[in-house]
């Protein structure tokens, strides 16, 4: 194929250009861009960038003609698909969760008044337990199932209070090693087993609990919260991304935000400026 006939090609592409072809670009660049944006700062997104550079190879070679490179890479991007689906499932199953939970609704059947209770007793639970410097670990379930880790603990299923938490945590007990997983509404498991965040990039001073927050937050679309027993500091994981430094306010906007979907959002959700990754100790 010559320059010419190239230029020719892409004229009468423009002339035959119709508003279902831009309604279509705009649907596969929106879907591109969440794959990407829900991929970032996982092990799947690496691999997202060498597939992106293998399809612009494929593409090139299938313009200037070169054969066996079009058939060699469409036969790898073919095997290519399959491995990722079974390589990824964690982080396809959390991607899929999070586009999904755009569109949950409150039928869990509690009111706004108990929900509100259960966003105070764990506001002010983390921040005694912040002032304290007593570590934690919550993880608040939500679409994405996290029942692999519940045999590393201790099935409690109780009500959510802040007296039971406090007391979970409590050093020396035996179910303050570990996290609490939350599950519709209730305490559902205590002192579990979490895999803890791979990426080489972290800081090797983060301690284990941050470290499963961030584990837990990559392999599913929960809601991770952390109190530092070296400083106090309150945390929260979601999707890979750890933001640090929740005062009292912040902290509860989160949580109502969590419990109270349907609830009218604030204006200002306040908090000292993000930090990743900063150093910090178990």
């Amino acid at each position: 194929m010559h320059f010419n006939d190239i230029i020719n090609a892409i004229g009468n592409g423009f002339l035959e250009f119709r508003f279902q072809d831009l309604l279509d670009i705009l649907i596969i660049a929106f879907i591109v861009y969440k794959i990407i944006d829900v991929s970032v700062n996982t092990r799947a997104y690496q691999l997202l960038k060498g597939l992106g550079l293998l399809l612009v190879i494929m593409l090139l070679s299938t313009l200037f003609n070169l054969y066996t490179v079009s058939f060699l890479l469409n036969t790898l991007l073919v095997s290519g698909i399959v491995i990722v689906f079974v390589l990824f499932q964690p982080e396809l199953r959390r991607a899929l969760a999070h586009i999904g939970g755009r569109f949950k609704f409150n039928l869990s059947g509690r009111s706004e008044a108990d929900n509100s209770l259960i966003v105070r007793e764990l506001s002010n639970v983390l921040i005694r337990l912040s002032k304290r410097k007593v570590g934690a670990l919550i993880v608040i379930e939500r679409d994405t199932k996290l029942d692999e880790y519940l045999p590393t603990g201790t099935r409690v299923d109780a009500e959510i209070s802040g007296a039971l938490i406090e007391n979970i945590f409590e050093p020396n007990t035996p179910l303050h090693d570990g996290a609490v997983i939350i599950r519709d509404h209730r305490i559902h498991y205590a002192s579990c087993v979490l895999p803890l965040f791979s990426d080489p990039n972290i800081s090797k001073e983060l301690g284990t609990r941050h470290r499963a927050a961030l584990g837990i937050s990559a392999v599913s679309d929960c809601l991770a919260l952390v109190v530092s027993e070296e400083t106090g500091v309150i945390s929260y994981a979601e999707n890979s991304k750890l933001t640090r430094y929740l005062d009292k306010s912040a902290l509860t906007d989160l949580l109502d935000r969590e419990f109270n979907p349907q609830k009218p959002e604030k204006k200002k959700f306040s908090f000292l400026p993000k930090r990743f990754f900063k150093n910090e100790k178990k």
